[in-house]
């Protein structure tokens, strides 16, 4: 099993690198496990104090949960990924079973600012791109899916999104294997990581 990490700045182009790594591997080997659905469970919060919370820092993140889980998933079992919901910013009781694959790929903003996670990762990640494009991605982003407006995204970006990818998420970069400029528009630096990915999975002490 190959576990790829690949994290980034919110709005960096992550999901749509993740999704061309998907796409160029047959559907049954690949499996993404995405940070995002492993927040701390704070539902014992009042929902006014959780949206006040710094989701952007590695507290923010169960990650022994996570680690846990994907050391079940390199033994060959099987997994009941967490839910999270970005309205009322805690966990869901729902699930999603996720079975063992030959490729796992642990998506999110902080994936490599943990050590223990990293370690586990064959193959780290980093896709960078702009501050004014990642913004923009955000706003349109969070209005949509997220129920937020542009000002609460833009104060949001002020406060707490530019000064933690300062301390945490760009720092983090360091760690990466690979690093992909421009987002997920970098063909070129996509292709080059498939075909790696591809030529590791070829190998049969992989």
């Amino acid at each position: 099993m190959l576990i790829i990490g690949i994290a980034g700045g919110t709005g960096s182009g992550k999901t749509t690198v993740v999704r061309k790594i998907v796409q160029s591997l047959p559907k049954d080997e690949v499996a993404v496990i995405p940070q995002d659905c492993y927040y701390k469970n704070n539902a014992h919060i009042p929902l006014e104090e959780r949206l006040k919370m710094n989701y952007d820092e590695p507290a923010s993140i169960e990650w022994s949960l996570l680690v846990r889980q994907l050391k079940q998933l390199k033994e060959g079992k099987a997994i009941e990924m967490p839910t999270y919901d970005f309205l009322t910013c805690s966990r869901m009781p729902e699930t999603v079973h996720i079975e063992p694959r030959e490729v796992i790929v642990v998506e999110g903003i902080l994936v490599l600012t943990d050590k223990p996670l990293r370690d586990m990762m064959d193959v780290k990640v980093f896709v960078d791109a702009d501050a004014d494009e990642r913004l923009i991605r955000v706003i349109s982003r969070d209005c949509m899916e997220r129920g937020r407006t542009p000002q609460m995204v833009i104060d949001r970006y002020v406060e707490t999104l530019k000064p933690m990818h300062e301390l945490h998420i760009e720092p983090s970069k360091r760690y990466a294997d690979l690093i992909v400029p421009q987002g997920g528009n970098n063909k070129v630096a996509i292709r080059l990581l498939t075909d790696y990915i591809r030529s590791l999975l070829k190998n049969p002490s992989k």
